[in-house]
C-alpha cells in the first residue's frame, strides 16, 4: 500500500493509461488490460464521478485529498506575504539589532496641590484631633454616674365572683402606657423645674465651670430651656418597650450629686404614677356617681309627687279604699239578696196592701239606690276622695306609684354599680418597682476620653477625605 494514499491502491494499468478505465479480470483471474484507446464521454464522466467520491471520502475520513481529485477539492495555496525590507541604518537611526536601554524615570516632584491637601489634613484633621486630646486630658473634669432601674407594675385583684367563675387573677402585669408617659416625663421641663427647686442642679453642674466650660453648666444661663436642654445630655433614659423596663444613668462632677438626683427621680416619678392611679380611680367612679345622683334626684321628685297627691286626695293609699269601696259593695249586695228573699216570701203570705210587703218594697228601693250610688264612684263623672273623679284619681295614683317603683330599681342599680365601681377601683393600683437602687460610683467613668477622642479623628478624616475627593473630580473634570 502506498504511503501517501493508503486507502485507494494503485493500479498500475492506470497510471499506464490514465485516460482508461481500470484493468478488467477475466475468467482465470488475470488482469486484461485495454488497447490505448482515446476514453469516450461516458467514461470521462464516470471517471469523474469516482475521482470526486473518492476525494468526498477522504475529506470525511480526514485523509489527505487524492492527486487525481477535482480541482475543486484541492487547496489553494496562499501565498506567504513577503518580509518588510529593514530600514537601512543611518546615523539617526540605530541598527535594529542594537540594544536600547529604557531611560530611567525621575523622581516624582511635589506639587502646590499636594502641599495644599498636606495643609488641609493638617488643619482639618491633625490639630483638631490634638487640641481635642489636650482638652479631653488636661481641662476635661471627671463625671460620675448613678444608675437607676425601675418598671412600672400593677396588680389587678379578681374579686370572689370572678374567681368562682373561673377567672385568674392577673398580677404584677406590666403598665406600659405608664412606663410611656413616665419616659417622657422624665425627660421633660416639669421634673426638672421641681428637681431643681430642691437640689439646685445650676450648682451641681457649674462646679467646674471655670476649668471645664465645655462639658460644665454655664452659670450665666439661667433660662429653664438652657437647663432642661442640659439635663437632657446629663440624663440617660433607656427604655425598653417590649418588657417595660427604664433604665437611668445620671452624671455629675460628684457622686453624691448624681445618687441624689437619681433619688429625686425616683420619688418624683412614684409621685407621678400615684396621681395617675389616682386620677384612673377617679375616672372609673366618676360616672358611677354621676349615675347615682341622678337615680337620687329622680326618686326623690317620684316620693314628693306621690305626698303632694295624697294630702291634695285626702289619701293615703287608693288600693285600701278601693277594697274598702268592694267590701261596701259586697255587703250592700248580700242585703240585697236577703230583701229580695223576705219580699218574696212576704208576698206569698200577705195581701197587696199589706205594710209589711211596702216596707220590704221600700227596703229594696233604698239597697238598690245605695249600690247604684256606689258603683258610680268607680265610673266616669263619679266623686271620689277629695271630690274628683274616682278613676282617674286611681289612673293617677298608679302612675305615681309605678314613677317611684321604677326610680326605686334605678337608684337601688345606681347604688350597687357605685359600689362595685369603687371595689373594682380599690382592687387596681399602680406603683413603682425599682430593681436597680440609685448607686453610688466610686470612680469616673466618664466622659469617654479616648472614645470621644477617636471620633472626632474619624469624622474630621472622613469631611477631609470627601472634600479630596471632590476637588480632584472637579479638576478631572476641566
Amino acid at each position: 500500500m502506498d504511503d501517501k494514499h493508503p486507502t485507494f491502491p494503485a493500479d498500475p494499468t492506470l497510471q499506464a493509461m490514465p485516460n482508461r478505465p481500470a484493468a478488467q479480470q477475466d475468467a482465470s483471474g488475470t488482469a486484461s488490460t485495454a488497447l490505448d484507446q482515446p476514453m469516450t464521454e461516458e467514461e470521462l464522466k464516470k471517471d469523474r464521478s469516482r475521482r470526486r467520491r473518492a476525494a468526498k471520502a477522504a475529506i470525511a475520513a480526514g485523509l489527505p485529498v487524492p492527486d487525481d481529485a477535482p480541482g475543486r477539492f484541492k487547496p489553494k495555496k496562499v501565498k506567504a506575504p513577503k518580509p518588510p525590507k529593514p530600514p537601512k541604518p543611518t546615523a539617526a537611526t540605530p541598527s535594529p539589532m542594537a540594544y536600547i536601554p529604557p531611560s530611567p524615570a525621575g523622581a516624582a516632584q511635589p506639587r502646590f496641590r499636594h502641599w495644599g491637601m498636606l495643609v488641609a489634613f493638617c488643619v482639618m484633621v491633625a490639630l483638631p484631633t490634638i487640641a481635642s486630646g489636650v482638652y479631653l486630658y488636661t481641662k476635661a473634669a471627671d463625671q460620675y454616674a448613678s444608675t437607676l432601674g425601675f418598671t412600672v407594675r400593677s396588680e389587678d385583684v379578681s374579686s370572689a365572683m370572678d374567681l368562682l367563675g373561673g377567672l385568674g387573677a392577673s398580677f404584677g402585669s406590666s403598665g406600659g402606657h405608664d412606663a410611656d408617659i413616665l419616659y417622657e416625663f422624665i425627660r421633660s421641663q416639669e421634673l426638672v423645674r421641681d428637681i431643681d427647686a430642691d437640689l439646685d442642679l445650676k450648682e451641681m453642674f457649674s462646679v467646674h465651670a471655670d476649668t471645664d466650660p465645655l462639658l460644665s453648666y454655664n452659670p450665666e444661663e439661667s433660662t429653664i430651656e438652657d437647663l432642661t436642654k442640659y439635663w437632657q445630655s446629663m440624663v440617660q433614659v433607656n427604655y425598653d418597650s417590649g418588657s417595660g423596663l427604664i433604665e437611668t444613668k445620671v452624671l455629675a462632677f460628684r457622686p453624691q450629686d448624681a445618687r441624689a438626683i437619681a433619688e429625686a427621680i425616683y420619688v418624683k416619678s412614684s409621685a407621678m404614677i400615684n396621681d395617675l392611679t389616682n386620677l384612673a380611680r377617679a375616672d372609673a367612679t366618676r360616672y358611677a356617681e354621676e349615675d347615682l345622683n341622678l337615680a337620687l334626684q329622680r326618686l326623690k321628685t317620684a316620693r314628693e309627687a306621690l305626698t303632694a297627691f295624697r294630702l291634695a286626695n285626702e289619701i293615703v293609699d287608693p288600693n285600701a279604699d278601693i277594697q274598702a269601696q268592694m267590701g261596701l259593695l259586697t255587703t250592700l249586695q248580700t242585703q240585697q239578696a236577703t230583701a229580695l228573699i223576705e219580699f218574696d216570701l212576704i208576698s206569698e203570705v200577705a195581701r197587696d196592701d199589706d205594710p209589711r210587703v211596702e216596707q220590704a218594697r221600700r227596703r229594696l228601693d233604698v239597697i238598690a239606690a245605695r249600690i247604684a250610688e256606689e258603683r258610680k264612684k268607680f265610673g266616669a263623672g263619679g266623686a271620689g276622695p277629695g271630690g274628683g273623679d274616682y278613676a282617674t284619681t286611681i289612673s293617677e295614683f298608679e302612675r305615681l306609684t309605678v314613677d317611684r317603683e321604677f326610680a326605686e330599681r334605678a337608684y337601688a342599680a345606681a347604688f350597687s354599680a357605685m359600689d362595685g365601681a369603687r371595689a373594682e377601683a380599690s382592687r387596681q393600683s399602680r406603683y413603682l418597682a425599682a430593681y436597680i437602687r440609685p448607686t453610688l460610683a466610686q470612680q469616673a467613668e466618664y466622659p469617654q476620653r479616648a472614645l470621644l477622642l477617636g471620633l472626632v479623628a474619624l469624622f474630621t478624616f472622613l469631611t477631609w477625605g470627601i472634600l479630596t475627593l471632590i476637588f480632584y473630580a472637579l479638576r478631572d473634570r476641566k
